[in-house]
């Protein structure tokens, strides 16, 4: 079942659970993502960056998404993270995508309040959702990686603002995280997390969610975050199911698939496991 991303959120921030979004730059991926979130009788959402689409084009994506989405027997919304260019989300829209993330960043506040505003505007005509980021989330390695993450961390007050002026259906925050691989654990600012979500009273988005652990997540959207993103972890179970493959005798594409397939399957089904464990079932992390 195709939906936009507010059928999904909503109801899980009321009930106090969370959703895993999955990046999907081939068939596997998705297969993987969707057929376990049907397997858990669980809504999912799912989509690819901008910064990915080296790896697979966005029609392409499209072409096996949406299809996928609609004879999906759970909710699933199909998604574009990091939109970076008015252009590159208006190309996703007309392709099917039903919500946006259209990241303005690393924009001066103004800029990044009117474009997304503007975002806003069209996509909620078309019943379409978006989502915004404040403040920034930097990258653990490479030339997206930030001196002083701390200096680009969300303010409170402001993510109020920013969520009156532009009506974002839920906002990315930058409260420690980073995309990619972490060297250290990363420590998050969890007072911040409660504090913007107060303020806000929309889902909040935790972006680079591989590699926190199970503590942080709980505790993360216990205190307001809803959706959590991840890739590197699948990604990287995809090459772990491929070497087991390989180790079993698998010598075509065709024989290595299910290795790769099974392997991503186990890194979604925990994690749509442990974000969507509601918190009077949770008996597992202390605080």
């Amino acid at each position: 079942m195709l939906v936009n991303m507010n059928d999904i959120l909503l109801p899980a921030r009321e009930q106090g659970y969370g959703v895993g979004y999955f990046n999907a730059v081939n068939v596997e991926m998705a297969r993987a993502v969707i057929e376990t979130a049907e397997k858990l009788h669980k809504p999912v959402i799912i989509g690819t960056a901008e910064v990915l689409l080296p790896a697979m084009n966005l029609q392409n994506v499209a072409d096996y998404l949406i299809p996928m989405a609609k004879r999906a027997k759970v909710p699933v919304c199909v998604h574009l993270d990091h939109g970076l260019t008015f252009e590159r989300c208006m190309e996703a829209i007309r392709l099917g995508f039903t919500s946006i993330m259209y990241d303005c960043s690393t924009f001066d506040y103004e800029q990044n309040v009117a474009k997304v505003a503007e975002m806003v505007r069209i996509c909620h005509s078309l019943g379409i959702t978006v989502e915004g980021e404040l403040g920034h989330v930097g990258d653990n390695a490479g030339s997206g990686k930030l001196e002083n993450p701390s200096d680009y961390f969300t303010d409170p007050d402001v993510a109020m603002d920013y969520v009156k002026r532009t009506h974002v259906d839920a906002l990315a925050v930058a409260v420690g995280n980073a995309h990619g691989d972490y060297a250290f654990p990363p420590k998050l600012d969890f007072d911040r997390i409660g504090i913007i979500a107060q303020k806000t009273g929309i889902p909040l988005v935790l972006h680079g969610g591989s590699g926190l652990s199970g503590n942080d997540f709980r505790r993360a959207i216990k205190l307001g975050v809803t959706k959590v993103n991840i890739f590197t972890d699948m990604d990287k179970a995809g090459k772990i199911g491929i070497d087991i493959g390989l180790a079993a005798g698998a010598r075509t594409k065709m024989q290595l698939m299910p290795y790769e397939i099974e392997a991503m399957k186990a890194v979604v089904e925990e994690k749509i496991n442990l974000f969507s464990m509601n918190w009077w079932d949770y008996n597992g992390y202390m605080f």
